[in-house]
């Protein structure tokens, strides 16, 4: 890595974020913008030090730790009486982890684990912030599509994911039908689409044989 150019880059970021903050303070000193500018500068320097280096885990680690500290000051600046930044900052900190997993992150108890841990998290969330609806079932089927695309593509049995997937589809379409919209029969529609990529899989496969 070019000392010179990390140098540049550090100066210039700490230059810039000072002149935003002069800028922020003498002309609108009751709000305070400067952070966004700034976290955005603030990625150049840390950019070239770490990716010209091929620390790729650290520079993940850092980042997720500056993105999160941006959104818990952005939710204490602007809406203090509600705390959003919970829900934001459990994605970010899963990238930082499956980077330092390797080959691991790309396991099957590795899916499993996550998923897990993803739906304890947003279900504890939800009966916190909302215990009068479950939309926890939403983050719910989409996590779940983890540990089951890596299980059926690693043993190559894409018709039984197909079957799988349909089911769990069907399965949601109907908790959301029934938990939403109790007294209108919908889903019924999307399953009958739904239906038709195993269907499709089977007779492809018959075809080739």
């Amino acid at each position: 890595m070019n000392k010179h150019q990390a140098s540049f880059a550090t100066v210039a970021s700490v230059m810039s974020i000072l002149f935003f903050s002069i800028i922020n303070y003498n002309t609108t000193p009751h709000q305070i913008w400067f952070i966004y500018p700034s976290f955005a500068i603030l990625q150049w320097p840390i950019s070239i030090y770490f990716l010209t280096k091929g620390k790729l885990k650290h520079y993940s680690a850092v980042t997720s730790l500056i993105l999160i500290s941006f959104l818990i000051i952005e939710n204490m600046l602007n809406s203090p009486d509600h705390i959003w930044f919970v829900f934001a900052i459990y994605p970010l900190l899963w990238w930082p982890i499956l980077m330092y997993l390797g080959k691991y992150a790309s396991t099957v108890t590795t899916a499993i684990i996550g998923s897990l841990c993803t739906i304890v998290y947003y279900a504890v969330l939800n009966s916190f912030y909302a215990p009068h609806y479950p939309w926890v079932i939403y983050p719910s089927f989409l996590v779940l599509w983890w540990p089951l695309a890596i299980y059926f593509e690693k043993n190559k049995q894409y018709f039984k994911f197909s079957i799988v997937a349909c089911v769990l589809t069907s399965l949601f379409f109907i908790t959301t039908n029934v938990i939403s919209t109790e007294n209108t029969i919908w889903a019924v529609y999307p399953i009958f689409a739904i239906l038709w990529w195993p269907l499709s899989m089977y007779y492809y496969g018959k075809r080739r044989y």
